[in-house]
């Protein structure tokens, strides 16, 4: 091509075309301890469908690694999560779970004790010991109403 005639193409408009400028979305899997809960809040996010597939099982630690495992297998994800509290699970089942985990890419995000503390990480950092029995009663005071589990505006 002459450069008269790439001249003429790039004054009717015509400019080489753009090649891999498709922005590349990720796929998650996130595999939840709670069916409800944890679910709920994760599908709050704005976040199209086709991006976030979240699972609630309401089972312990090594069966959601284990879970995880087999749906990651069924279908292409570029991260695997599986979420669940530290709770009263025996150090070994918790280790385990994490073992486990690390063995098949599977990231892990607990919360420790309970689930509400991410709602409450939301408003301040909290940096000492708290128990689960305060989550409820900080997260009403700053919530303005009676925190309740899997209230329907919670995200609002």
């Amino acid at each position: 091509m002459t450069k008269q005639h790439s001249d003429i193409k790039h004054r009717r408009g015509y400019f080489p075309r753009n090649v891999d400028t498709r922005e590349v979305r990720e796929r998650f899997l996130i595999v939840c301890e709670g069916e409800k809960t944890e679910p709920n809040y994760f599908l709050s996010f704005r976040v199209p469908g086709k991006v976030i597939e979240v699972r609630g099982y309401g089972c312990n630690t090594i069966f959601l690694v284990e879970r995880a495992i087999d749906l990651s297998q069924q279908e292409e994800y570029n991260q695997v999560w599986c979420v669940f509290d530290r709770d009263s699970f025996p150090a070994q089942d918790f280790n385990e779970a994490f073992s486990l985990a690390k063995r098949n890419r599977i990231q892990i995000a607990y919360s420790n004790e309970a689930f509400e503390l991410w709602y409450l990480l939301h408003f301040n950092y909290y940096d000492t010991a708290m128990s689960r029995n305060d989550y409820c009663t900080k997260l009403s005071a700053l919530l303005g109403r009676k925190y309740e589990k899997n209230q329907d505006d919670m995200y609002t």
